[in-house]
């Protein structure tokens, strides 16, 4: 478990600055095509995406036209800009996955990019029997007062579009209800040591109970939702049988050149 110290530290101001990059991330996409049509195809349960703050459906393109070409029935939230936790929202979403679950009598996979991690996580503990299988990306899951200072931009876009308190309003408040563990269904943190927003420390759950893990990607937080080791991870995840969850252990060339890389930035 980290450190207080260390889960006091904000973003390093240097990945903040360098967030920018997730536009070269999003051109360097087509490079690894080749290689994310080898992964695993799923058995077409849906699978329902959330975008991050201030975000809209438009941010999951990528996402949805990668898992699509993977078989799953992709849907997204549909209820326009993600300004911030706000129980209309939650509820709306909850209502959403239970009407997937009925339409489809199939258990629904959730994945949430940011702030959507959050509110993924949050619709899988209100329904645990609609869910298959739950997914963050970057996401706050550990936020607090005192463990998480998000950047200076970030808190003015929040007080702006969703509170005047800034995100500690809705986060906390969160966290406090159903974020203190993973949920009951295999869930999955993906998260980056270099992520400009939400520090990885922040991104993390803890894995004792067996059924929950967190997975390291390179990269930044903004290009998440384009990031072929993103990708590559949720379509291993998702093409997991029912019943049968395993933790992340990629094989292969690639794998063991990941396992490698990720046991370097843990150690750094």
């Amino acid at each position: 478990m980290a450190s207080p110290s260390r889960l006091s530290r904000a973003p390093r101001a240097l990945y903040s600055l360098l967030e920018g990059r997730a536009l070269l991330e999003i051109g360097a996409l087509p490079l690894f095509l080749p290689l994310l049509q080898t992964t695993p195809r799923g058995d077409g349960h849906p699978v329902l995406l959330v975008p991050g703050f201030s975000a809209s459906d438009a941010t999951l393109v990528g996402l949805s036209v990668f898992l699509r070409s993977r078989g799953y029935n992709v849907v997204t939230w549909g209820f326009g800009q993600n300004t911030g936790f706000k129980l209309k929202f939650s509820h709306a979403l909850e209502q959403k996955l239970r009407y997937l679950h009925h339409k489809h009598r199939r258990k629904v996979s959730l994945v949430g990019w940011s702030l959507g991690g959050v509110y993924s996580f949050y619709a899988a503990h209100s329904a645990p029997e609609c869910v298959r299988t739950v997914i963050s990306l970057g996401s706050p899951m550990r936020f607090s007062v005192d463990s998480y200072k998000v950047p200076l931009l970030v808190q003015a876009l929040y007080r702006y579009l969703a509170h005047p308190m800034g995100p500690v309003a809705h986060l906390a408040h969160v966290r406090a209800k159903v974020l203190t563990s993973p949920p009951p269904m295999p869930s999955t943190c993906i998260y980056s040591e270099t992520d400009g927003v939400v520090p990885p420390e922040s991104a993390r759950l803890d894995t004792s109970n067996g059924h929950h893990e967190n997975v390291w990607v390179p990269g930044s937080h903004c290009g998440l939702g384009f990031n072929p080791a993103v990708m590559w991870i949720l379509a291993d995840r998702l093409a997991q049988a029912e019943g049968a969850w395993r933790p992340f252990h990629p094989g292969g060339v690639v794998g063991s050149v990941y396992e490698r890389a990720a046991g370097l930035m843990q150690a750094a």
